[in-house]
């Protein structure tokens, strides 16, 4: 390791102790802590609070989007003046490095939003991508990247199931 990445990791250790200082000192992970102690939340896994977190952020974010889409907040009294407007949701399942999230994509009447955060037609975020390349890249075949992110973090790399060719027999 150079000593370039030293230093990188131990300011990268020390942001993170300060950030983590300052929401404790805050009181704000009290309640939080509290409901973890007492078996309420969990960290990690399926439904995980980790995955929560993700799933909230990224909501709030394309939220966020569509009303700086809009040009107005959601709510506003005067958002009838607007020629487009809110149009509820629609559910997108995505890949992220904690298992897959279930999110609330949210729509515009004319259908002219389009989202940066989760982009049409993506369906993983959060370096999935990049971490896939770089297992295949390392020598890792495609079956052994789909099993390895199935068992560790709960999600397939592709929408299909198999790739049997009909013509293959089915009794292997």
């Amino acid at each position: 390791m150079t000593m370039i990445d030293k230093q990188a990791r131990e300011e990268r250790r020390r942001a993170q102790r300060e950030g983590v200082e300052a929401l404790e000192a805050s009181g704000a992970l009290d309640g939080l802590y509290a409901m973890i102690d007492a078996g309420e939340v969990r960290l990690e896994g399926k439904d995980g609070l980790i995955q929560q977190l993700i799933k909230a952020g990224l909501e709030r974010g394309l939220q966020a989007e569509l009303t700086e889409h809009l040009g107005y907040e959601k709510g506003d009294p005067e958002a009838s003046l607007h020629e487009n407007s809110r149009n509820g949701s629609s559910a997108k399942t995505v890949a992220t490095s904690v298992g897959d999230v279930e999110l609330a994509i949210p729509r515009d009447r004319d259908g002219s939003f389009t989202p940066m955060l989760v982009p049409k037609g993506s369906r993983r975020v959060g370096g999935l991508d990049d971490m896939i390349v770089s297992l295949y890249a390392g020598g890792m075949t495609v079956r052994d990247i789909e099993h390895h992110l199935v068992s560790t973090i709960g999600t397939e790399i592709s929408g299909r199931r198999s790739r049997r060719s009909p013509t293959r027999s089915s009794t292997r």
